[in-house]
């Protein structure tokens, strides 16, 4: 059966056939959270106050960060509500709250990693001319192309998603409404929103990543090159923290969206889901704070100087 009307609300399933395993991740994602928060807002601040920080590649990592925090906080308090008792609902206009604002962060960040793989292919490859190529108003234009992009999925993709008919049960196999669970929800034919979700799914993770390996290409090529120990580790260091943000974000996203209503997808979803809403944001500051020196003085730095205070 299906409802063609508006309905009231939708039932996020999550894992609410393991009652269990929900009141242990209910501790698991508000742990998480809180450590979000605090490790993006730090990565915020640091990029504001200290001047040693005041590069392209610290104004590109702070933008991420705050998409970080609006992404999460998109997600995870309805999350939390949902796993903490029985009550699994949420409102038709919260679905399509979370829906369009999910899709603009999600492709935000598509993008962004990319801007970001382009950033780190300069200061290794062109490390004489990087900051005249990559000035702040090239900076600035990159980072509002990536939140337009964003925006522009959004408002493409969600209407396109709201207009189709929905089965009358509206039980949503996933934790949030994103775009697969609602197609797999729909019960009429969904081709055409699957093939413009694969579409979409190829433009914001196939191709940035064959962008992004394309230029790691001529980044490792030019990594051999370098003669100083130091500045050769240096330039690792920082490749390799965001090529594993880049794997674990296109990865997991690529795997639910490239094909939403394959036999995998609709089995493992909401375990991807899991990953790149609560998992991947969690590690993304440890990984660019803990593997990277500069980001350490500077909270070093921070702190000693609220101490003389």
């Amino acid at each position: 059966m299906t409802n063609t009307s508006f309905p009231v609300g939708f039932i996020l399933l999550g894992f609410s056939e393991w009652p269990q395993l929900e009141k242990f991740l209910f501790w698991i994602v508000a742990i998480f959270y809180i450590m979000i928060i605090f490790g993006n807002l730090t990565i915020i601040v640091l990029s504001c106050v200290d001047p040693h920080l005041y590069t392209p590649m610290y104004f590109f990592l702070s933008n991420l960060s705050f998409l970080e925090l609006c992404f999460t906080t998109t997600t995870q308090p309805q999350m939390l509500l949902n796993l903490w008792g029985p009550k699994k609902t949420i409102t038709y206009t919260g679905c399509i709250i979370q829906l369009c604002v999910f899709l603009c962060l999600g492709a935000t960040e598509g993008v962004l990693l990319m801007v970001m793989a382009f950033d780190r292919y300069v200061a290794v490859c062109q490390p004489l001319h990087y900051m005249i190529i990559m000035n702040p108003p090239l900076c600035w234009k990159l980072a509002v192309m990536a939140w337009l992009s964003g925006l522009m999925e959004s408002l493409i993709q969600s209407p396109l998603t709201l207009q189709l008919s929905f089965c009358a049960h509206h039980r949503v196999d996933d934790f949030l409404c994103e775009v697969p669970a609602l197609i797999r929800l729909a019960c009429e034919d969904t081709s055409s929103s699957e093939w413009q979700m694969t579409i979409s799914a190829i433009l914001f993770t196939i191709l940035p990543v064959g962008l992004i390996l394309t230029s790691y290409g001529y980044i490792a090529q030019a990594v051999g090159k370098i003669k100083s120990e130091e500045g050769r580790q240096k330039a690792i260091a920082t490749c390799s923290s965001h090529l594993l943000v880049v794997f674990m974000f296109y990865g997991t996203v690529a795997m639910v969206y490239i094909d939403p209503k394959n036999n995998f997808a609709s089995k493992n979803a909401k375990f991807f889901t899991f990953f790149y809403t609560v998992v991947t944001p969690f590690l993304n500051p440890l990984i660019y704070t803990l593997r990277n020196k500069e980001v350490k003085q500077a909270l070093q730095r921070l702190l000693k100087k609220w101490d003389r205070q």
